[in-house]
């Protein structure tokens, strides 16, 4: 081998902060407050507090390797733990608020956390299953707010943690392979599965997301972080806003509509990401309020497929193009973003068809489409299969948890079935999970509630299959009308026939008041298939 000149330059959360906090220490982390005047933070602020904690953290003896949790929502304060925790050399383990009580006490068990960083407002939640975690030490609350309810458990404060430390904390040399933050899955199918990242795929996603073909990042932008950060690092907005000088802007536990709303127009947010239910709430909010989003540069979606009619909707109100992006706790999670291709007119319906791709493959991320039997298809844009991927920044294995069935030959299988065109754009048509195989043909369940969601009358829509004696499954359809709306079956059977091909037309309609969401925000179609096997639903037959 004839060797590089290089040096050997560690790849490390540590690296991200000092570089943030010596280049771009004016740069701001504000937390809004939800009326008022916001919390506001310089990264040289934040990085003095982050020192403040870890030594606080190394004097309550975490070690190299120990993990510390995070139960909170996107704050300063949680910020200052995603950069003490992996640049001390533990790991910052980002519990979901969300989970259910026996989900929780089995990942911060499963994971062996020792301390648990909560925010005051969050105690009830986590005192719930506070008796049930032999790993966990002590609670460190954020904030003043009553504590009592963690009963016996040994309770610190971080304001007084912090208090009692100076800034200076001798950083540590790490190996950029080992372990920076881990992060455990929605657990929609078995128990969650913890996927651990290093210093090295945190860092080099973090200067993907920046990158002009993903998030665009720069120092003039204010993004508004509202995916959260107990999942996924929010996406790699944090760690990608302190290489980039962006301020950061955190919205607490402020996600209603109007709250965010009142964010963008006072703080002149510039990028924002979020689910598509979010994006949803924004514009039906904004039906009936008067809302500012003009500082508003870009906004992008993942975690689901966004429907053409928010995406239109955007578009005409606000002049707002949000481009719609794919990835999954095991990427990192980016994966793809789907900018239209040089030649497309912004605000066309052609740029609305390309912003409704799932994404085109990221640079880093490798990917492929391959048949039941494991073999690779052809990036033809027809070829239907399921995706794989490889790449830096992607999970080669789970926390203890081989799971063989996930990976092979290098490759994590995603369970997202789609195509991928010759200039790498891909469609998710479905999950392989929640395919419809009618006749032994594939109908996606994705493109019918698309469809169905740009139906002036409809809210929310999920499909799924069910058994049938003759197509062996057929598609029922889930629906949730707006408010003073009304229509029927067969007025939107009529509807998807103009739009799809009629044999995939569902015959099987329910009407209901919602549809259940997962942890992140997505649809979960697993309770609705429980409701239909137990004959809890009123199916309408056509």
């Amino acid at each position: 081998m004839f060797a590089s000149t290089m040096q050997e330059f560690p790849l490390t959360v540590s690296a991200i902060l000092r570089h943030g906090a010596r280049v771009y220490g004016g740069s701001e982390c504000v937390t809004w407050a939800g009326g008022g005047e916001p919390r506001r933070a310089s990264y040289r602020q934040v990085a003095a507090n982050a020192e403040r904690l870890a030594a606080a953290l190394t004097r309550l003896g975490v070690r190299a390797g120990d993990r510390v949790a995070t139960f909170c929502w996107n704050s300063q304060e949680h910020l200052e733990a995603y950069f003490a925790v992996p640049g001390m050399g533990a790991v910052l383990h980002t519990l979901n608020i969300r989970l259910f009580p026996d989900q929780l006490a089995h990942i911060i068990g499963h994971a062996e956390d020792r301390f648990v960083i909560v925010d005051d407002t969050l105690v009830p939640l986590l005192a719930r299953v506070a008796g049930r975690l032999p790993t966990v030490e002590a609670f460190i609350v954020v904030g003043d707010g009553d504590a009592s309810a963690l009963g016996d458990a040994r309770v610190l404060r971080y304001r007084e943690l912090l208090a009692a430390e100076e800034p200076g904390f001798d950083w540590p040399e790490l190996d950029e392979r080992s372990a920076a933050s881990m992060c455990y899955t929605s657990g929609t199918t078995g128990d969650p599965k913890g996927v651990v990242y290093s210093h090295r795929s945190t860092f080099l996603h973090a200067m993907a997301a920046m990158s002009a073909s993903l998030m665009g990042i720069t120092e003039a932008d204010r993004v508004l972080a509202i995916v959260p950060m107990f999942h996924v690092n929010a996406w790699g907005l944090p760690y990608a806003a302190f290489l980039s000088g962006a301020t950061l802007h955190m919205p607490g536990p402020f996600l209603q509509p109007e709250h965010l709303t009142a964010f963008i127009a006072a703080e002149r947010s510039t990028v924002s990401s979020a689910v598509p239910t979010i994006w949803s709430a924004i514009l039906n909010y904004g039906a009936d309020h008067e809302l500012d989003l003009s500082s508003l540069r870009s906004g992008t979606s993942g975690g689901a497929a966004a429907p053409r009619a928010l995406l239109e909707g955007f578009e005409q109100r606000y002049g707002l193009r949000i481009i719609q992006g794919w990835g999954m706790t095991e990427t990192s999670p980016l994966g793809g973003m789907a900018f239209p291709p040089p030649g497309v007119a912004p605000g066309t319906a052609e740029d609305v068809d390309w912003r409704l791709k799932s994404g085109r493959v990221a640079a880093g991320v490798e990917m492929r489409i391959v048949d039941p039997a494991g073999e690779e298809l052809p990036w033809d844009g027809e070829s239907v299969g399921e995706i794989e991927v490889r790449g830096p920044w992607i999970t080669g294995s789970y926390h203890r948890d081989p799971a063989p069935e996930k990976f092979h030959d290098g490759w994590l299988r995603t369970g997202d079935i789609g195509t991928i065109d010759d200039r790498g754009f891909f469609q998710i048509t479905d999950r392989a999970k929640d395919v419809i195989k009618s006749g032994g043909e594939w109908i996606s369940s994705v493109e019918l509630e698309n469809h169905l969601v740009s139906h002036p009358a409809v809210l929310e829509a999920a499909v799924i299959g069910i058994p049938d004696p003759r197509w062996d499954e057929r598609p029922l359809a889930f629906v949730v009308l707006r408010d003073g709306a009304s229509a029927t079956a067969a007025e939107l059977a009529g509807f998807l026939a103009g739009k799809v091909a009629r044999w995939q037309v569902p015959e099987n309609w329910a009407f209901v008041e919602e549809i259940p969401k997962t942890t992140v925000g997505k649809f979960d179609k697993k309770p609705l298939r429980a409701r239909y096997r137990a004959d809890e639903v009123k199916v309408e037959r056509l």
